[in-house]
């Protein structure tokens, strides 16, 4: 038997590719008791790919697991194509487990898969949160990934399918030297005679991680202590100096996803050039990573930058990435940032309480080139607009899940 790492008890959905990492992650599950359906992405990308799609089919029906194979249908990518390939993955696995009633997916990805990461991570500089490596479950897509191997080898998963009489198939791109990924490998098999193997990696990835929670634990009480965030969406930091360097970027880097709803942090020049400014000057203002940045004597106001936010378009449930829409008469409408054309029609908007900043920034509904309503600043009877995590979210934000 393999071990596998902690999962939920309910129904459980599984990547499998056909590779044998996944194939092992299939059967290990499988012959644990867990209740599963399977799919595989079919990206396209190879001939034989979709015959080894067909060849998971079988193995499932063997094992009586539901299984789909999803197909991307591929326009033509420009650009890094193993990071489209990456997001399609997410997106086609996301859809089908929710269309399958579905919260959770387990992956294959092994010990080796972990200490790849941390050297090329190492490789591009990564400080803590960078080298501790992949989590054991996160959420993305509105989905809990979890990867229950993490601990066991690949060679150790391999010899798993052998005893079990179970195939598998080799990706040739995982011999291609081009990737990043397959340099990483081949480095690790000449640091082997030093001691530093993937076990050593992986182990190293794991001390990152606490190492990780504690500073998490040290932002969210800075956060607590001189956080506060209005109904408006506007952050405001107050004075934070005296907290541990390291401490005040996390905190930054976080308010400024949180304001942009960005998946990832800034760049971390731009973002200690930022804290730097903010220590030696009074009064400025300037943009990073789709924020609008306002800092005064002891204190740095966060709003959305409106150009960064999405132009006039439907209304969706979720507007830039953070406000709720809730209300029916919104659906003839068009939705965008208020800004300062739509703030220059309304003469009592100071009446509501929000700076300038805030105020162009808050969601605004328009019909024909008509403002609607702009609920945050009162004009309209518009309601059901409201922040869709609030100073609560984000709190939660800080911490790794």
């Amino acid at each position: 038997m393999i071990a596998l790492g902690p999962l939920p008890d309910g129904p459980l959905g599984v990547a499998v590719s056909g590779g044998g990492d996944s194939v092992a992650l299939l059967l290990a599950l499988h012959q644990a008791g867990h209740v599963l359906r399977a799919a595989t992405v079919h990206h396209g990308l190879r001939p034989e790919a979709f015959a080894e799609a067909e060849g998971v089919a079988r193995l499932c029906a063997r094992l009586g697991v539901p299984h789909k194979i999803l197909h991307w249908q591929r326009k033509n990518e420009r650009g890094n194509l193993q990071m489209a390939a990456r997001e399609a993955r997410l997106h086609l696995l996301s859809d089908w487990a929710k269309a399958e009633g579905l919260g959770d997916i387990a992956l294959g990805h092994t010990q080796d898969d972990q200490a790849e990461t941390v050297l090329m991570r190492l490789a591009r500089g990564s400080g803590i949160d960078g080298l501790a490596g992949m989590a054991t479950k996160r959420v993305d897509h509105g989905i809990c990934w979890h990867r229950p191997l993490l601990s066991t080898s690949r060679a150790g998963l391999r010899d798993y399918l052998r005893h079990a009489g179970i195939g598998w198939v080799e990706d040739p791109s995982n011999e291609d030297t081009r990737y990043d990924r397959v340099k990483a490998r081949r480095a690790l098999e000449a640091l082997q005679p030093l001691g530093l193997d993937a076990a050593r990696l992986a182990q190293t990835a794991e001390h990152m991680r606490r190492a990780r929670e504690a500073l998490e634990q040290d932002t969210l009480k800075l956060a607590q202590a001189c956080v506060s965030i209005s109904p408006a969406g506007e952050l405001r930091l107050s004075d934070f100096s005296s907290a541990p360097r390291e401490v005040q970027l996390r905190l930054l880097a976080a308010a400024l996803q949180w304001v942009s709803s960005a998946p990832y942090r800034p760049r971390f020049v731009a973002l200690e050039g930022l804290l730097e400014a903010c220590a030696n000057q009074t009064e400025f203002g300037r943009t990073l990573h789709g924020c609008s940045i306002k800092a005064r004597k002891h204190e740095i106001v966060i709003n959305r930058e409106v150009s960064a936010a999405p132009t006039l378009g439907p209304v969706q449930k979720l507007w830039d990435g953070r406000w709720v829409i809730d209300e029916p008469r919104a659906k003839s409408c068009e939705i965008r940032a208020l800004g300062a054309d739509g703030l220059s029609l309304l003469s009592d908007w100071r009446e509501s309480g929000h700076s300038r900043e805030a105020a162009m920034a808050s969601p605004s509904f328009w019909r024909e080139g008509r403002l609607i309503a702009a609920p945050l600043v009162g004009f309209g009877d518009f309601g059901g607009v409201k922040l869709a995590l609030g100073q609560k979210g984000f709190y939660e934000a800080l911490m790794t899940h």
